[in-house]
């Protein structure tokens, strides 16, 4: 066994790993640049799931404050386990969109592709498994009527969404929190994936009607048949900041 293999094994014991980027062509290397230049030091996780993306953040060296809101009760369990030995990271059993309130939210068999919105064939034919298995009722806030009780005056705020093809509606209920808010991260549709969700363009336009400007996309799925891409991520800032 090497060196490099033995370090990376006691690292891993104390639950930390070692990654390896080429900044310019590496989709996370952008972030951690951008959330540096901008100065990011809190993430509003919406759609957290079972809290991966915090688990990212905390192994890409973020150390700032997290919000993870999830209202599936399934995945909020094991986010709620893993934000609770963080002392800066809260979970919240909530979703967010432009309205509050109770809605059925559509379950999917691999629970990471469950939405609020219909889904499409397009989505279900190329990921069998994120074919919707039964509905949960679940509690949803506006951003604008919550955000005072997580943002501290002074934090810079980065607002991360996944929400499969929901992320206008939560815009739509942030629309006085975005003025507050440095950056966002959504997916975004390259084909229809769920009825109702603004496309990649719309989304692109959206923002920067807002003073937004895409600073980064990463890739999210193809299609494993043809590789045609599907959905992207895309990162935007706003540009006084640059």
């Amino acid at each position: 066994m090497t060196l490099r293999a033995i370090v990376r094994g006691l690292l891993r014991k104390g639950g930390y790993d070692i990654f390896r980027f080429n900044t310019r062509n590496s989709p996370v290397a952008r972030r951690i640049a951008l959330f540096k230049h901008f100065g990011v030091d809190l993430v509003l996780d919406v759609g957290a799931s079972d809290g991966w993306y915090g688990l990212e953040l905390r192994k890409t060296a973020y150390t700032g404050h997290i919000v993870s809101f999830e209202p599936m009760t399934g995945p909020f369990a094991k986010l709620n386990r893993r934000a609770h030995d963080d002392g800066n990271w809260e979970a919240v059993n909530v979703g967010l969109g432009d309205r509050a309130g109770r809605r059925d939210i559509h379950v999917s068999q691999n629970s990471e592709s469950s939405s609020l919105l219909p889904m499409l064939p397009r989505h279900a034919e190329a990921y069998p498994r994120s074919k919707y298995i039964g509905t949960e009722s679940v509690e949803i806030q506006r951003l604008d009527d919550i955000l005072t009780y997580y943002r501290g005056a002074s934090e810079t705020t980065f607002l991360k969404m996944d929400v499969q093809g929901y992320e206008h509606h939560v815009l739509e209920g942030a629309k006085a929190s975005l003025c507050d808010i440095t950056g966002v991260q959504l997916e975004m549709s390259l084909v229809p994936l769920y009825d109702g969700e603004l496309r990649f363009v719309e989304k692109i336009g959206y923002l920067e009607d807002r003073g937004f400007t895409l600073m980064s996309l990463q890739p999210v799925i193809e299609d494993p048949v043809t590789g045609q891409l599907l959905q992207v991520d895309g990162l935007f800032f706003r540009a006084h900041g640059a």
